[in-house]
């Protein structure tokens, strides 16, 4: 469906273009950053494809993902998730080339990314004045939003792993501190506080958890791990996540009714 209105001129408007955020949306969102932390070191240091050619090989078929996810005119359940997969691989591999290749400490890559992210947020609510999801109806809101979720995944891995460095923590230890935080963010948000801010800290968090889960999972046991291996996690959880999705594609109930979008232009409320 294509519209346009005074305010938006001629750009492209469209049905929203993120699922509504259930239940489902937090499950895959887990998962996928669990294969972001999995899959990369699998490919990187497994197969011994090197931390160059990996963030190479996982940028391109980002790339070409995004162009058939900003392509669509709605929310497709397998395309957009398979773009979050990828995300999730290539920001894992931002800080990944950041502490290993070029020797940045993990204070200093949180920090940069904590100020990328206020930036994105600030241009993207002073161009849309909105923050909220609910309302990826253009081609520029849709580019502030990836763009966003990139930043979140890089900066999510740079504070997980700096926490892991300062408390030594085993991997399962690991899971209780996000899942901790996570659960203190939603009776935030049950008490009031705002949905758009409580959504992208909690965004933010799931980033270490998921990275922390797949650690555990994947970490020898003599280590504190179950022994799945970076292999197995991964398997695991695409599988998992292809099942998910694949549900949500026939039965349609993270679907975002057209009637609730949200105009291009609205007014100073970010929810």
């Amino acid at each position: 469906m294509t519209t346009t209105t005074p305010a938006s001129g001629l750009r492209r408007t469209m049905l929203n273009k993120v699922p509504e955020v259930t239940l489902y949306f937090w499950v895959i969102k887990i998962l996928c950053t669990t294969v972001g932390e999995s899959f990369a070191d699998y490919i990187n240091e497994t197969l011994g494809f090197g931390l160059t050619n990996t963030t190479l090989l996982f940028s391109a078929a980002l790339v070409v993902v995004l162009v058939f996810q900003f392509r669509a005119r709605q929310y497709l359940p397998p395309v957009y998730w398979l773009a979050v997969v990828l995300i999730s691989v290539v920001g894992t591999l931002l800080t990944d080339n950041l502490t290993d290749a070029q020797g940045t400490p993990l204070w200093i890559s949180s920090t940069v990314f904590t100020v990328l992210l206020a930036v994105v947020f600030g241009v993207w609510y002073a161009r849309e004045r909105t923050l909220s999801i609910h309302s990826i109806v253009t081609t520029p809101r849709e580019s502030f939003y990836w763009l966003t979720v990139l930043v979140t995944f890089a900066l999510g891995t740079a504070v997980g792993d700096w926490t892991l460095e300062l408390t030594g923590w085993s991997p399962g230890a690991a899971v209780l501190l996000p899942a901790g935080l996570i659960a203190l963010v939603f009776v935030a948000w049950k008490a009031g506080a705002g949905p758009v801010l409580t959504f992208w800290i909690a965004y933010i968090l799931t980033r270490p958890l998921g990275a922390n889960i797949g650690d555990f999972l994947a970490s020898d046991r003599s280590e504190g791990g179950l022994g799945l291996g970076t292999l197995g996690t991964s398997v695991l959880f695409l599988a998992t996540i292809a099942i998910v999705v694949a549900y949500l594609t026939v039965t349609r109930v993270d679907r975002t009714e057209e009637g609730q979008v949200t105009s291009p232009r609205p007014g100073p409320s970010s929810e």
